[in-house]
């Protein structure tokens, strides 16, 4: 069984000052060239996403000038900012970027765009096209890993560890068996 304990902290401080502050995080992600493209392929997957500004190399670099450097962009509201740094860096397995999943039908819709070019990995994941993890998750999981009876988690864990993408009706009948 999974047993998930959420804390709550109080915001942080401002030094100096008497109000709080909580600080902004921000996905910053690396691309070799393709930071423009792939913002553009995840606003149009994400409802209430856009581009929020695109800035460009100069002569200084190390990008040629007037190339891409950063895109920023919201995901349903969420910030992101791409960069074309180049091919230093890859994306790995050790981050991905977990999309909250209310129905079936949105599981099926993100995995499939996202997935489109890619490849699919197990219990919920996947890498996209550019290489970057994503985890399409069904909320209910989470809530059925979290069950206070051990045995109805421990067979939802037996189901889902089966699945690529995650089937909310085999999560159930695990559950209910």
């Amino acid at each position: 069984m999974v047993k998930t304990q959420r804390l709550e902290h109080p915001p942080r401080q401002a030094a100096g000052k008497d109000d709080f502050h909580m600080p902004k995080i921000t996905p910053f992600l690396w691309f070799d060239t393709q930071a423009l493209e792939a913002a553009n392929h995840y606003v149009s997957i994400f409802p209430n996403s856009k581009i929020v500004s695109i800035s460009h190399y100069g002569e200084a670099g190390p990008g040629a000038k007037g190339s891409v450097m950063t895109v920023t962009f919201e995901l349903d509201g969420q910030e992101v900012i791409a960069l074309n740094g180049g091919p230093h860096f890859k994306f790995t397995e050790a981050i991905s970027l977990s999309v909250d999943c209310a129905t079936q039908d949105e599981v099926d819709r993100y995995w499939d765009k996202l997935s489109e070019g890619g490849e699919p990995g197990p219990c919920g994941w996947l890498k996209d096209r550019y290489g970057l993890s994503w985890q399409i998750n069904p909320s209910i999981l989470g809530q059925m890993l979290n069950d206070p009876d051990p045995a109805k988690a421990a067979r939802v864990m037996a189901a889902m560890l089966k699945m690529k993408k995650i089937e909310i009706a085999d999560l159930k009948r695990a559950y209910d068996s």
